[in-house]
């Protein structure tokens, strides 16, 4: 499956959360690029995210962002 534009925006705010503390979520502010609001709402539809403005990482989502950014890790 080849990375698109809507699904590296995506990779790339998974990639912003700290794994380090559950408590630190994430806010996609209305003045962000429309192309991280975007990203925002559809990880939060498919479940990876609590709310479609950010919020916390769902159990899946943790798992997406630590492959995001282990996969960040390993191509730098």
């Amino acid at each position: 499956m080849p990375f698109n534009t809507d699904l590296t925006n995506e990779l790339n705010l998974l990639s912003q959360f700290n794994l380090a503390n559950e408590q630190d979520g994430i806010k996609v502010h209305h003045e962000a690029s429309s192309e991280m609001i975007a990203a925002a709402e559809k990880l939060h539809t498919k479940g990876l995210i609590t709310q479609k403005d950010g919020g916390y990482l769902t159990d899946l989502g943790r798992k997406a962002a630590e492959h995001t950014q282990a996969l960040g890790f390993i191509l730098k």
